[in-house]
Formats: C-alpha cells, sequence, structure tokens
C-alpha cells in the first residue's frame, strides 16, 4: 500500500527519470557506446516508466474499468516481449508526461475557480456594546454583531451599514470592479473591499449563509455536474476501450504480427476524448465565475447554448426594480393610519412594490409601525394580513374583487389613469372598504434595449416578457425596450402555463427573474435564470445566477455557454480525428509505436489548450 501511495505521489519525479535514462542511452549510442548498454538503460527506463502505469492500470481492474492505463501497460509488456526496448521507453515517458501536462493544465482551468474560496474573508473586527474591538475569526461572528471594516479590510458578513461611509470593490460578487459608494442604510456583502472610508455594519448573514460562501459552493458543485456531452464519452469510453483491446487481439491473431497489434493498443487510446470536454466545461464555468455568472454545471452550459426563446419577468428583471411611489390617492379618515398599517405589512415582503410602500412611509416620517399578527402570500395577487383588529388586503384589484370589496367607477377610472402613465397601481383595502390607491413608477435599466438586441444578433428568436402587472404598463415598458411579445396581468401559475406553450412548440425557453413568484417559472424553464439580487427561493430554483443583476450578463451567459459548448466540439473532433488518422497512418506504414504516442499526447495537449481559451474570453 505505501508503495502504491509512493508510485502516485512520485510519478512525475519517475517520468523525469525515464527521460533521463532514455537521454542517456542515445546520448552513449551516438558516442559510439556498446549497443547492450544502450538497450540496458531503455530496459531500466521501461520497467521504471510502466509501474505507476501498472499500479493505475490494477486500480481501474479492481472495480471493474478497462482503463486507457490497461492498454498502455499491455503494449510496453508486448513491446519487451519483442525486444523494443526503445518503443517502451519511449511510450510509458510520453504517456507520463502527457499526464503531467493534463495535471498541469487542468489545475490552471481550476485556478480562477479555486481563487474564489482564497478570497474568502478569514477574520473579523467584532464591536462590543462598550466599544471595545476584538478581532474574531469569521465563523465565530453571529448574526446581529457589529462588524468594524477599514479601508483595505474586507467585509466578512453579509449586513447593512449602521455607520460610516466608504467606497466599496464588490468584484468578488459581481465580477465588476467598478468602486460603488455604501452609506448609512446600504448592504454590503461578505468578500466585499473597502478602498477608503470606515463602515460599521449590522451582520444579517454569516459563514455559509454569506453570499460569497454560496458562490463557492454553487461553483464547486458546478464542477462535478457533467454536461451530456461528458455523460456520452463516459460512456463511449467504457465500451471503446474494451473495443481497442479486442481489435489488437483480433488484428494480432489474423495478421501474427504482435508489433501491429501493441501498435493499435498505444494509438487507440482514448485520452483526448476522455479529457476534452470535461476541461471546456470547468474553463467555460471558471470564466464564468470570474465575471459574475454562476452556471450549475456541464448541463447547464449545453441546455443554455441552444435556448431560442428568453422569457423575461419585468420588475426588477427589465425595470431597475427601484421603485417610488408617484402617488397616493386616499378615501380612509385616516390616511396616516392606513399608511401604517400597509407599510407594517409590506415590510414583510422584499418585492419592489413592497418596498416602495415601505420607503413611503418612512419618508412620511411613519417610523413607529405596528405588529402585524399574521400574514398569508397569495401568489401573483398580494398579501392578507392581521394587523391588530384590522384585515388589511394589499395588492392587485383582483384580490379585493374575490374578496368581495366593491371597486366603484371613480375608483377604477383612478387605476386606470394611473395605469396609463405607465405605474404599477398598489391597492389597500382595511376589512372590506378600499382605502389607498397608490401609484408606483420604476424605471428600465439602461442596458436592457442594447443587451436585447445582442441577444438577437447571436440567435434568440424569441424574447418574451410576462408580467403580473397590468396591461397599460406592461405596454409602455415593453414598447421603450422593443419587445413585441407581452403578456399582462398574469398570476404565477399563468406564466407557468406560457411556458408549457413555448415549449410545447419545441422551443427551448429560458425564464429570467428574480422574487419568489418567479420560481415556478424558473424550475419549469429548460434555463432558469435568477438575478443575484432576487430571492434566495429564486437563486435556489435557478440555472444561472446573475451577481450584478444585469441583462448585459444575460447576453454574457449566453455568448460563454455558446463558446463552451463550441469548444467541446471542437475537442471531440480534434480527439476522434487524431485517433482516425493514426490508425490510418499506421495502416498504410507510416506510423510507429513511439511516433504515434508522440502525436496522441500532442492531440491532448491541444484539446486542453484549445479549452483553456475559454479563460480569456470576453464578449466583444
Amino acid at each position: 500500500m505505501r508503495f502504491q501511495r509512493w508510485l502516485q505521489v512520485a510519478k512525475n519525479q519517475i517520468a523525469l527519470a525515464v527521460g533521463l535514462l532514455i537521454a542517456v542511452a542515445y546520448v552513449w549510442y551516438w558516442l559510439g557506446g556498446l549497443v547492450v548498454v544502450m538497450q540496458g538503460l531503455l530496459l531500466v527506463a521501461s520497467v521504471l516508466g510502466v509501474a505507476p502505469i501498472l499500479m493505475q492500470a490494477y486500480q481501474a481492474l479492481k472495480v471493474k474499468v478497462v482503463s486507457i492505463d490497461l492498454l498502455v501497460t499491455i503494449a510496453v509488456i508486448g513491446a519487451f516481449v519483442v525486444g523494443e526496448y526503445n518503443e517502451s521507453a519511449i511510450v510509458t515517458f510520453l504517456f507520463l508526461f502527457g499526464s503531467y501536462l493534463e495535471q498541469r493544465t487542468l489545475k490552471k482551468t481550476r485556478e480562477s475557480i479555486r481563487s474564489l474560496s482564497e478570497m474568502a474573508p478569514q477574520t473579523a473586527q467584532v464591536v462590543a456594546d462598550d466599544g471595545t474591538v476584538t478581532a474574531v475569526d469569521v465563523d465565530d461572528v453571529a448574526i446581529g454583531d457589529h462588524v468594524l471594516v477599514k479601508a483595505g479590510g474586507q467585509v466578512p458578513v453579509d449586513g447593512t451599514v449602521i455607520t460610516g461611509s466608504a467606497f466599496v470593490n464588490e468584484a468578488s460578487i459581481t465580477g465588476e470592479a467598478q468602486l460603488v459608494k455604501k452609506e448609512v442604510g446600504a448592504s454590503v456583502y461578505s468578500g466585499a473591499i473597502v478602498d477608503n472610508g470606515t463602515l460599521t455594519v449590522v451582520a444579517n448573514q454569516v459563514g455559509d449563509d454569506t453570499t460569497f460562501a454560496q458562490i463557492v459552493e454553487l461553483v464547486e458543485e458546478a464542477q462535478d455536474s457533467k454536461s451530456p456531452a461528458e455523460k456520452f464519452i463516459d460512456r463511449f469510453a467504457t465500451y471503446y476501450t474494451p473495443a481497442v483491446l479486442v481489435l489488437a487481439l483480433v488484428v494480432g491473431l489474423i495478421t501474427r504480427d504482435f508489433k501491429l497489434a501493441i501498435t493499435i493498443l498505444v494509438l487507440g487510446c482514448p485520452g483526448a476524448l476522455v479529457i476534452g470536454a470535461p476541461v471546456s466545461i470547468v474553463a467555460g464555468i471558471g470564466n464564468g465565475a470570474k465575471n459574475g455568472v454562476l452556471i450549475k454545471g456541464g448541463e447547464v452550459v449545453n441546455t443554455m447554448a441552444g435556448i431560442d426563446t428568453m422569457v423575461f419577468d419585468k420588475t426588477g428583471t427589465l425595470t431597475k426594480g427601484e421603485t417610488a411611489v408617484a402617488q397616493v390617492v386616499n378615501y380612509a379618515a385616516d390616511e396616516a393610519t392606513v399608511l401604517k398599517l400597509a407599510a407594517a405589512v409590506e415590510k414583510q415582503s422584499d418585492h419592489p412594490l413592497a418596498l416602495a410602500v415601505v420607503s413611503y412611509a418612512q419618508q412620511q416620517g411613519l417610523a413607529a409601525l405596528p405588529i402585524v399578527a399574521h400574514i398569508e402570500t397569495l401568489k401573483g395577487l398580494g398579501v392578507k394580513a392581521q394587523v391588530g383588529e384590522q384585515l388589511v388586503r394589499i395588492g392587485r384589484a383582483q384580490l379585493l374583487t374575490d374578496a368581495g370589496i366593491i371597486i366603484n367607477k371613480q375608483q377604477r377610472a383612478v387605476i386606470e389613469a394611473s395605469q396609463r402613465a405607465g405605474q404599477s397601481t398598489v391597492l389597500v383595502a382595511i376589512n372590506q372598504t378600499l382605502a389607498l390607491i397608490i401609484g408606483i413608477a420604476d424605471t428600465v435599466k439602461p442596458e436592457v434595449k442594447a443587451a436585447l438586441a445582442r441577444l438577437r444578433k447571436a440567435g434568440v428568436k424569441n424574447l418574451v416578457m410576462l408580467t403580473g402587472d397590468n396591461e397599460q404598463t406592461a405596454a409602455a415598458i415593453a414598447r421603450e425596450v422593443g419587445i413585441t411579445e407581452f403578456h399582462a396581468n398574469l398570476l404565477p401559475a399563468e406564466k407557468v402555463d406560457y411556458l408549457k406553450r413555448y415549449q410545447a412548440k419545441g422551443q427551448k425557453v429560458a425564464f429570467i427573474g428574480d422574487g419568489i413568484n418567479d420560481s415556478p417559472s424558473l424550475a419549469l424553464a429548460d434555463i432558469g435564470i435568477a438575478m443575484g439580487s432576487g430571492t434566495d427561493v429564486a437563486i435556489e430554483t435557478s440555472d444561472i445566477v446573475l451577481m450584478q443583476s444585469t441583462l448585459s450578463e444575460v447576453v454574457y451567459a449566453d455568448y460563454l455557454t455558446k463558446a463552451t459548448a463550441r469548444n467541446t466540439v471542437q475537442n471531440i473532433v480534434i480527439a476522434v480525428g487524431t485517433v482516425a488518422l493514426l490508425l490510418l497512418g499506421l495502416i498504410l506504414g507510416y506510423v510507429q509505436m513511439a511516433s504515434g504516442m508522440l502525436v496522441h499526447e500532442i492531440s491532448i495537449l491541444v484539446v486542453i489548450l484549445n479549452a483553456m481559451r475559454l479563460i480569456r474570453f470576453k464578449v466583444r
């Protein structure tokens, strides 16, 4: 057992020793030395070199796998038998050297992913109640702790700024190295670096629950998730390697040419084929992680590359989600009391419209809010809550009418006027009476129109907007961004129905959203894409997470996955083409065992270098 471990650990050193022995043998021969000494050196090189290969073949056979190592081992032993010590030595050296190159280059493709883990903060400066500051391990920080972060320091938790202001670099989270100003009330994320200024942050998420820790976990899981191409190659290699063994045996028996048979074993090794797809996928996922696009595995890469229909939620996806109350029409005796009740209920939600109501209440000086005893979310309609003795309903008109609350003609006219102005309307009812009509305005993200144009250019044929908002607001947004197909007044279940219709037509559908009400659509779509600013449920349900929450990242994800899929196909073609050409060259008498192994190892290096181009991939 100890010897086996030593062979694995010392494999690179063995390759170096074998190479030196071969070099010494040929130099000795060229200097006119005895051939028997040269042959002896080559024999020692062969025995030394085949040892780790034989051990790997044996380990594979123990789990009933016929590996490439077995083919090479049999070929080398065969070369011993026929006295081709130069062939056996060179084949073992090239195989070991090729393995070394694979390790080195694969390690490099994973460095961008591993560097994420190394960027994680290790310590935190916790501020006690008496003002003293103590350095503690980041794992010892608790939710609610106050953490001091000075210039040059890393934010160790997800939290909210309670004192100070600073410019912060969030590249480790968003992939964007621009400085962002953070002041009291702003959210900050673990892994961000304070460029200048000082912040005191109250911890909202700590340890493995921080955004940065979740990014690392997602990317690490993605590395182990195989694409359809990888799964096919795994199945193919399972049958291909034994087939090469049988072919060599049959050729040997028919032709009685033992050297030809063992040469087939060497040339038939599917090394480049086995490694070609995984290295492309790892490089592509690593590139995405560096640029704020988290892709959850190889299967997602291939599916995303074939998407022809993209369906967008409106609020927070096409629009900024930075909503603000534009108008309030009051029908209650005491507007402030109703607004307090509404803000207390909406404070329980992170929907952009809810945040706008809470913010407006704070602007009106209504800070002390009543306690919400019970709240029920009605997906796509709004919320119903018990606040003291009052039953509060907040949401769409349908929520109220379903409860038997009357909306008169004059009130409906107010709602329609608000919607024509491009506002989203939120109705507040207390018990069985409409109390407030709130018009909330949102603005389109600046990059949306250009991003949609690039997606069309990249081959996405259908761009659709689905929204629970009203028809007039939806039409105004669609016109502004250049989307021709949109559907409004939809419940979450109705959005799912639209996705099913597109899929029934044979379309490959990606859904892009950010809210909890988007999670059914994110789960059903062929590819679910969640904005990183969205809810935990949306992010968990999705296949791709966009850390900057911009449509430019959707473009990046589309271009990157297409490039990765192309790269995978290129590597498969290179691998299969190399084996085919080598076997043809063998039949025609142009290829020998050693030269064939050299070409084989070069093909492995070529597919790895081809895949590594993805590490530097950028959307132009």
